[in-house]
């Protein structure tokens, strides 16, 4: 019997305006929280490192399927300068902080998450299962759009260091439901990640298709790869409303 419904969170619930556009932006309002606090770095040079210790750090990523915090790659870009500042310092946390305050402005919640998820709350347990480097950033949308009380669990992969598809994240989430995987659906929109991990672990997938991806393969923020078109989901919808409908098959 399906007691518990779990979901992705970006692409899913909420998606990102203007695709890549944040970015820059971001990174600007992280380098001048940097600046201010003595980091005499220019920005583009700073730029520079960023993203090739980013790019490093995604290729490790993704082939241990581990989530280091976003606070990470912001310490060894700047050790590149002679900066050695702790990822949990003062100067790193404000930097990442000052990056999210960006990135958040460009989030937006799906119009159909409120409607589903108060349709789906009266007979099922809910929660969200996320990948994605900024935990701290997540939670805060989760209580500015209102979800709170919704949820029962949030497992977001960088506060484990581990990252779907990988079976410990999805094992968490139901572990906290005291819910077997046979008895809970994984929504999502990504066959790689998504998909494959829910079904890996014995939960029922639903492929959430959007026509278009708000965020281009992932690759910001969290660490993505190319979709695997042969891990078939047991249902697919094209709007979030459709997943209330689907439950009945399960």
């Amino acid at each position: 019997m399906l007691q518990a419904v779990l979901f992705d969170f970006f692409d899913t619930l909420a998606t990102i305006r203007k695709g890549e556009v944040f970015y820059k932006p971001a990174l600007e309002n992280l380098h001048k929280s940097l600046v201010q606090n003595g980091i005499n770095v220019p920005f583009d040079d700073f730029i520079r490192v960023y993203f090739s210790v980013r790019d490093q750090l995604y290729a490790e990523a993704w082939k241990n399927l581990s989530e280091p915090h976003f606070n990470l790659r912001v310490s060894l870009a700047l050790k590149e300068f002679g900066y050695n500042h702790d990822p949990e310092s003062s100067i790193i946390r404000e930097a990442t902080s000052a990056f999210a305050d960006i990135f958040m402005q460009y989030v937006e919640l799906d119009q159909e998450a409120i409607p589903v998820l108060t349709k789906l709350q009266s007979e099922y347990k809910l929660g969200v299962v996320s990948n994605f480097a900024l935990p701290e950033c997540l939670r805060k949308l989760v209580h500015d759009f209102g979800l709170d009380p919704f949820f029962d669990v949030i497992v977001i992969s960088a506060d484990i260091d581990k990252r779907k598809p990988d079976p410990a994240v999805f094992m968490k989430a139901l572990k906290a439901l005291k819910v077997e995987a046979s008895e809970a659906v994984f929504v999502g929109d990504t066959p790689k990640t998504d998909i494959k991990g829910a079904r890996n672990v014995g939960m029922t997938s639903i492929l959430l298709e959007r026509n278009h991806r708000a965020v281009d393969g992932e690759a910001l923020l969290y660490v993505q790869g190319e979709d695997d078109t042969n891990t078939k989901p047991d249902f697919s919808v094209q709007k979030l409303l459709s997943v209330a409908d689907v439950l009945s098959q399960c």
